[in-house]
């Protein structure tokens, strides 16, 4: 008598399946959801509830994205789409590295006399 080929897992048509990001210093999150076809980005962050995870984010300071692509709160999700949460710049990339180069130059300088 031939072995009864093992149970597949059940596959639910009417929802996708996507990630929801969100990362700080020291700590992250990431949670995965089932959702309707249609659903938004915006959608799947409430969803996730990862605002109730992180009380001192600000969801309407954060801008949002999938797979490190800005993407507005409006837009329809696909399957397996990641969804990232940004938190806000603290200050200008550029000026921070500008800080670090006058930082490093003075250390330099005093690491010489």
């Amino acid at each position: 008598m031939a072995d009864a080929p093992a149970a597949q897992p059940a596959v639910d048509l009417d929802r996708i399946e996507v990630e929801v990001i969100y990362a700080e210093p020291g700590r992250h999150l990431a949670v995965r959801l089932r959702l309707a076809p249609g659903c938004t980005i915006e959608q799947a962050v409430e969803a996730s509830e990862i605002a109730r995870q992180f009380p001192e984010m600000d969801l309407a300071k954060c801008r949002l994205g999938i797979y490190g692509k800005l993407a507005r709160d409006d837009t329809v999700l696909a399957a397996h789409d990641r969804v990232e949460i940004y938190r806000p710049l603290l200050g200008d990339p550029k000026d921070i590295r500008k800080q670090r180069a006058v930082a490093g130059v003075q250390s330099r300088r005093k690491a010489r006399s």
